[in-house]
């Protein structure tokens, strides 16, 4: 690592593979590219013709390509932030996402075992990026260097909620991916009760329609997909402009997770960090990043089972002052411990690890 010393990471020549090739997607934006942005780190899609300092791979980026076409001088950077290596070996959809990319044409080339194939590009990587500390563990038994760092949300939490006067009928609002809609199902008794003793409404912003399979496969409309959950149900589209505004105008957030799912049960607080950015009230499924968030947030509202939910969603329904406490104190959690300095200090580290120097001024424009 002796040749990259001297270097400064503003002069490093850096590709980076994407998860959109707009460089829209949330998982650019809210990641290196955000990072890049705020730093003044130029950039480009990787172009395995061309050698690189650095190449900082997303999950989009295909891997049974990267972890061996890669020069033994490129520093790697892996941001697996989603909890594959948790997925049980009898789970029957990991055994198909090898094979799927392949013939999909994601992957250049077949491998039947999609977790050795993560495996595989956790060794060849230089630093690891993950989300939870149980990732961190996992990856720890293929690389060393592994870091922890959420997205950043800034962007998106363009407004803060500060009057908590509840609305007549009760907005509940529920903000996320389209495939991951479908987990309000899980809601569906609770509303059912809720609704005979309160006027309610259920507020879902996400994408009208998705790919299911692969993120090329299968279109689904995601309206008609959880338009039963509730008969006051109002869908408004993801658009960054408006998500906040239509966020805080509502009363209180849910995260429903299926917790039977372990690739659901690994995911991060990042969602739950987001709302709480922008002062809501939230309820979540007792997830462990949820569960340790809500701690560190001293606060309580991780609903386990449908009478905890039933239970949890009346008592905040009823008490502006509750409401009002968990907003605030989940707005002060991560304004403390996820401020915009302290992120792009995470995604320092990172670079230092590998013997880069980073200048920390910020890009304010």
């Amino acid at each position: 690592m002796e040749h990259v010393k001297q270097i400064g990471l503003h002069n490093a020549r850096i590709g980076y593979v994407p998860s959109s090739n707009s460089l829209m997607s949330p998982g650019d934006k809210r990641r290196f590219p955000y990072y890049a942005s705020k730093r003044n780190i130029k950039f480009e899609i990787a172009n395995a013709s061309k050698e690189y300092d650095i190449v900082v791979l997303t999950q989009s980026a295909d891997i049974t390509f990267w972890s061996k076409h890669c020069s033994p001088s490129t520093r790697i950077v892996y941001d697996l932030i989603d909890s594959y290596l948790a997925i049980p070996k009898t789970n029957l959809k990991g055994w198909l996402r090898g094979p799927a990319k392949y013939i999909s044409g994601q992957n250049k080339y077949l491998r039947f075992n999609y977790w050795n194939s993560i495996e595989d590009m956790c060794v060849r990587s230089d630093a690891v990026i993950c989300s939870t500390s149980e990732q961190s563990t996992d990856i720890s038994k293929f690389c060393s260097n592994s870091h922890v760092i959420l997205d950043s949300h800034m962007d998106v939490a363009r407004k803060v909620k500060t009057n908590y006067i509840s609305s007549r009928p009760f907005r509940l609002v529920w903000e996320g991916l389209p495939q991951n809609a479908v987990t309000l199902k899980i809601l569906k008794p609770v509303l059912d009760c809720l609704s005979k003793q309160f006027p309610i409404e259920l507020h879902i912003i996400t994408d009208p329609t998705y790919k299911k399979y692969l993120g090329k496969f299968w279109h689904v409309n995601t309206y008609q997909a959880v338009q039963s959950i509730t008969p006051n149900i109002y869908f408004h589209e993801w658009i960054q402009s408006n998500c906040a505004d239509i966020i805080c105008s509502c009363d209180l957030a849910v995260i429903p997770l299926d917790l039977s799912d372990s690739f659901a049960a690994g995911k991060p607080e990042n969602k739950l960090l987001l709302l709480w950015r922008m002062g809501m009230p939230v309820v979540t499924s007792p997830s462990p990043a949820y569960v340790r968030a809500m701690a560190a947030a001293n606060l309580n509202y991780t609903a386990k089972d449908e009478a905890d939910w039933l239970s949890i969603l009346s008592k905040l329904i009823c008490d502006q002052d509750l409401r009002q406490q968990a907003g605030i104190s989940g707005k002060a959690y991560v304004d403390r411990e996820f401020s915009e300095s302290k992120q792009l200090s995470r995604w320092d580290s990172v670079f230092q690890s590998l013997g880069f120097h980073v200048s920390n001024k910020m890009n304010t424009l």
